[in-house]
């Protein structure tokens, strides 16, 4: 797969404090996972490959509304996300205990983020980009390959991976810059998505090798 930045882009999923944070929501599950790839590290590399390479960041967050809570079913996961309110938001409109709150960016990404550069598309609601406007803000920039990296490794990003690849994007995902979750019955999650890029992504890269590519 071979990149520039007239059509490549570096999209990111949930760079979230919740799944990245020590003190997120979700950390007991993710935490070794993250510590392990060293996931914060990595994604801040490729923030700062693209940032000086010219190439287009996008961020595709998850955030849950209090309406949200009217849904009639839920996964296993989405039913938890609800119990311990990750990434929770006060409504659409308002960014009243956003701040430094399980849905806030993770600290030592904000200056990437909110360089006003980075473009922020509308939350995911379950997992894939399905729900929000992602798909439409890459193709009106004429971006046709993806460097994709983020939170979950196999369930958000997986699933972005997936509908990118059926919407007609050339998709390499960087195995070290995201992480998964280990559940004692269901298994490591991150496993199961290393696995899985390799059958769909049209690449597999480490944080090195997108760094290199980026140059």
């Amino acid at each position: 797969m071979n990149i520039r930045n007239a059509d490549t882009a570096v999209v990111f999923i949930d760079p979230q404090n919740d799944v990245l944070s020590e003190n997120g929501a979700n950390w007991g599950a993710v935490g070794e996972s993250v510590t392990e790839n060293h996931t914060v590290e990595n994604m801040e590399r490729i923030f700062e490959a693209a940032k000086a390479g010219g190439y287009e960041v996008f961020i595709s967050p998850h955030y849950f509304y209090p309406t949200d809570s009217g849904w009639k079913m839920n996964g296993p996961l989405e039913t938890d996300e609800f119990k311990t309110h990750t990434f929770a938001r006060s409504g659409p409109l308002t960014l009243t205990g956003f701040p430094s709150s399980g849905a806030d960016w993770l600290d030592r990404f904000k200056q990437y983020i909110d360089d006003g550069k980075t473009i922020i598309v509308s939350p995911h609601k379950v997992f894939g980009p399905q729900t929000n406007d992602l798909v439409l803000q890459l193709r009106k920039r004429g971006i046709s390959k993806i460097i994709l990296g983020g939170m979950l490794a196999n369930m958000c990003v997986e699933a972005h991976l997936r509908e990118l690849i059926e919407q007609g994007f050339e998709v390499a995902v960087v195995k070290d810059a995201t992480a998964g979750p280990r559940h004692p019955i269901w298994g490591d999650g991150y496993q199961a998505a290393v696995i899985n890029y390799q059958f769909l992504a049209h690449a597999v890269w480490s944080t090195n090798e997108a760094v290199e590519h980026m140059r």
